[in-house]
């Protein structure tokens, strides 16, 4: 069969070609790689390309996948034994497949086990990071299996370029995330005085309109680095105004930091999943993002485009991904944190430059059209039909 070429425009198809047809796959825990799905599935239609993206309804409902052209086909998480049997159903008319993530893909592979459409897999986090013993073995045996099945491995960083090439993949590339630049609601037609006006509601919501505010964002879990950033909000206790933390994010650890929180009367507010996180960014004094497996953690990304003074954990690849436009600490060390934190809110001046370096690193970053088109490139190689000579 002959398709369409992937740069076709505004999904335009040559008479006599059908329209290449890629399915995504995504588990849906991880918010950098559904933002990258919904960036990519919108990109890739607009380019012609049909696209199908496999994941659970409720990732579906918060990325509005169906919203970019895609369909939407609901595939349980992995532990459900019904996801690898959906999965193959989906992938049935696919030319290729897309897999992100190392369950999503490893489900993936066994969907197309005995079929030769092409396989890609992005690998967007450490997954590796926290984990030990049996679940870590485990984890190795899955990402050798996924490595050597995938026609082409690409990574969000260059470690994990690296650790798919010892996992044994055949091809392995370097290919960055980009995400949408956040926009926050309401402002662009606004009127001069109206981005005073909505970040002092903003704060008033928060409890924090004559106290700094500092954000964190990112689901509740283990290896997050919550527990360290609540041991670092104890060396601001005495403080006069009493910066104020806010967490937007939901997650299995969120009673037990609810807590600490009590019990230790901190200073901190945790204020679930929430849909206007860019209001909140640019209401805040400074974003922390104090750990996590994402080489280029969506937060860290949201918080240079917005202009706000970051303060990070050096974990994965956020070095590379911030360069020296943040304030960078050593992972799991609260004392370092806190004083990075106290340094900064102290310091207008180099708030200042901070935002200024900050703005500078998200400009040399991939755009999501960028991204794109290196993704249609890879699909290119494995579908088009080798030319006889």
């Amino acid at each position: 069969m002959s398709h369409v070429s992937s740069h076709s425009p505004h999904g335009q198809t040559p008479h006599g070609q059908t329209p290449l047809h890629t399915v995504q796959v995504v588990g849906g825990a991880s918010a950098g790689s559904c933002a990258h799905v919904r960036s990519l599935a919108a990109g890739l239609a607009a380019r012609g390309v049909r696209v199908t993206v496999c994941a659970p309804e409720e990732a579906a409902r918060a990325y509005d996948f169906t919203g970019t052209g895609a369909r939407h086909v609901h595939v349980p998480r992995s532990g459900d034994p019904a996801s690898v049997a959906a999965l193959r159903v989906a992938c049935a008319d696919a030319d290729l497949v897309h897999a992100h993530g190392l369950h999503a893909a490893f489900r993936a592979v066994l969907a197309l086990t005995g079929r030769p459409t092409p396989l890609v897999v992005t690998w967007h986090n450490h997954d590796h990071t926290h984990a030990a013993g049996a679940r870590a073995r485990v984890l190795r045996i899955l990402e050798r299996r996924v490595a050597k099945a995938a026609a082409v491995v690409l990574g969000a960083s260059s470690d994990l370029v690296d650790r798919a090439r010892r996992r044994g993949a055949r091809d392995a590339r370097l290919a960055a995330v980009a995400l949408p630049v956040p926009r926050r609601a309401g402002l662009p037609d606004a009127p001069d005085e109206e981005p005073d006006r909505l970040l002092h509601k903003a704060r008033a919501e928060l409890g924090a309109v004559d106290r700094p505010l500092v954000l964190a964002v990112g689901a509740l879990e283990r290896g997050r680095g919550y527990d360290v950033l609540l041991d670092a909000t104890r060396a601001w206790r005495h403080l006069d105004p009493l910066p104020l933390l806010v967490i937007a994010g939901e997650g299995p650890e969120r009673a037990a930091l609810q807590r600490r929180i009590e019990a230790e009367l901190l200073p901190v507010r945790l204020v679930g999943r929430r849909d206007d996180v860019p209001d909140l960014l640019a209401a805040a004094d400074l974003a922390v993002l104090p750990g996590g497996s994402e080489p280029r953690p969506v937060l860290a990304q949201e918080a240079l485009h917005a202009r706000v003074p970051l303060v990070a954990a050096a974990t994965g690849g956020v070095s590379d991904l911030v360069g020296e436009a943040a304030e960078l600490v050593p992972h799991e060390d609260a004392p370092a944190l806190a004083t990075a934190v106290l340094r900064l809110l102290a310091d207008p001046a180099r708030r200042a430059e901070l935002k200024n370096r900050g703005t500078a690193q998200a400009a040399s970053w991939p755009t999501e059209d960028e991204t794109v088109t290196q993704v249609l490139s890879v699909y290119d190689e494995l579908t088009q039909p080798v030319p006889y000579s």
